[in-house]
C-alpha cells in the first residue's frame, strides 16, 4: 500500500518536511484550497502545488477532494454547466499525473461532529459525535461550524438550500448522483483517473438532509449502476464504521475491485448513533483495524492508504482532528500491521 498523509497546503501548521520524516511516508493527499465549490482547477495552480510537493521528496498521489457543486447534487437545471467545469478539473488534474480524485456527494455539510475536543481517558482529545447534541443544533444559527463545512453561504441563502432539500428524498439524491457519474465517469475512463467517493459521515440522516452513501446495499447498487472500474469508492473505516450494523471485512470483499483510496481511523461507540474517535489502536476503538488491515491485504489492494482524524497529543495545537502526532503514530501503527501480516504471508 502507499502510505499516505492529508497535507492542507501552505498553510497547514503540518510541515511537508515533517511529513517527510514519518517512516515509510510515500504520498501526499490534498486540494487546491482557495478556490469556490465547482470552479474549474488551473492546470498551472495544480502544477504549481504537485512541484512543491515533489521538491520534498513525496508525490501528491490523491486529490482529496474535489467539491461537487451544490447544483449538481439537488438536480437543478444549471447543473450541467458545473458538470462540465468538473469534467475540466479531471482533465487537468491527469495531465498533471494526478490520478485519483476522492469527493463526497453529501449535502450542505461535510463530515460533522458536535465536539472538536472531547477528552479522552489519557488525558488527550479528539472529535466527537454525540446524536442528542446534534438534534438540540440548529445549523443556521451559526452555533456550530466544523472545519469541513463550506462556509461561504450566508445564512439566508443557506436557509434557501435548506428548505429546498426538503422536497428531495434520498431516491432523488441517489438519481441526481447518477445523473453525476454518468456524465464524469466517462472523461475519467479517457483520462485514465479513478474516482473514489467517500462515504456520509456520519453515516446517516443529519439536520434533516438525506444521505445514501452509508452502507454496502447503497453503495453496491450505485457502483451497478455506473458498472465503471473507474467509478469506485474511498473505504473510509471511521465513516462506515460509525454505524455497527455495518460489516467492513464484508464490505472490503464485496467491494474489493473498486475500493481505490483507504481511510484508516478507529472510533469507540458511545451509543447506538454516537462515537468518539480515538488512537488507531484496536485497543482503544470498537473497530478491528487488525482485521480491517489484513482483510486488505489479503483482496489484493496497493492503493494508497492514509491515517485518518489523530487525536490531538502532546500539547499539540493545530486543525481538529488533522495534527502531526497521532497521525504519524497511525501511521507507523498501520505500517507495522502491514509488515507483520505481509511477513506471514
Amino acid at each position: 500500500m502507499e502510505m499516505s498523509f492529508r497535507w492542507y497546503g501552505t498553510e497547514d501548521p503540518v510541515k511537508l518536511e515533517q511529513i517527510k520524516q514519518i517512516p515509510a511516508m510515500k504520498g501526499i493527499v490534498s486540494a487546491i484550497y482557495d478556490l469556490p465549490p465547482g470552479e474549474t482547477w488551473p492546470q498551472e495552480t495544480i502544477r504549481g502545488m504537485k512541484t512543491e510537493i515533489e521538491q520534498r521528496g513525496l508525490v501528491w498521489n490523491v486529490v482529496e477532494s474535489v467539491p461537487v457543486h451544490e447544483d449538481i447534487k439537488m438536480g437543478k437545471s444549471t447543473r450541467d454547466s458545473w458538470i462540465e467545469k468538473y469534467q475540466e478539473t479531471i482533465r487537468n488534474l491527469s495531465r498533471e499525473g494526478i490520478k485519483t480524485i476522492c469527493y463526497n456527494f453529501m449535502p450542505v455539510f461535510d463530515w460533522t461532529r458536535s465536539k472538536l475536543d472531547a477528552p479522552l481517558p489519557d488525558g488527550s482529545h479528539s472529535l466527537m459525535y454525540d446524536e442528542e447534541l446534534i438534534q438540540q443544533i440548529d445549523p443556521l444559527d451559526g452555533s456550530l461550524t466544523l472545519p469541513g463545512w463550506d462556509l461561504s453561504y450566508q445564512k439566508d441563502d443557506l436557509r434557501v438550500i435548506m428548505d429546498e432539500y426538503k422536497e428531495i428524498s434520498k431516491e432523488d439524491l441517489m438519481e441526481n448522483l447518477i445523473y453525476f457519474l454518468e456524465r464524469i465517469i466517462p472523461v475519467a475512463e479517457e483520462e485514465d483517473v479513478l474516482m473514489a467517493i467517500h462515504p456520509d459521515d456520519p453515516p446517516w440522516d443529519i439536520f434533516g438532509l438525506p444521505r445514501i452513501i452509508t452502507n454496502e446495499a447503497n453503495v453496491t447498487a450505485m457502483l451497478k449502476r455506473v458498472n465503471s472500474r473507474h467509478n469506485g469508492i474511498t473505504f473510509c473505516t471511521g465513516s462506515y464504521g460509525a454505524d455497527r450494523s455495518n460489516d467492513l471485512i464484508g464490505m472490503i470483499e464485496h467491494m474489493k475491485d473498486r475500493i481505490h483510496f483507504v481511510h484508516a481511523r478507529n472510533v469507540r461507540w458511545t451509543s447506538e448513533k454516537s462515537f468518539q474517535e480515538t488512537s488507531h489502536s484496536v485497543h482503544d476503538g470498537s473497530l478491528d483495524m487488525v482485521g480491517i488491515m489484513q482483510k486488505l491485504i489479503e483482496v489484493g489492494y496497493e492503493g494508497p492508504i492514509r491515517p485518518d482524524h489523530g487525536r490531538m497529543i502532546w500539547g499539540e495545537e493545530g486543525r481538529p482532528g488533522y495534527g502531526l502526532y497521532d497521525r504519524a503514530l497511525g501511521a507507523v501503527y498501520l505500517n507495522g500491521i502491514i509488515d507483520a501480516v505481509q511477513e506471514r504471508r
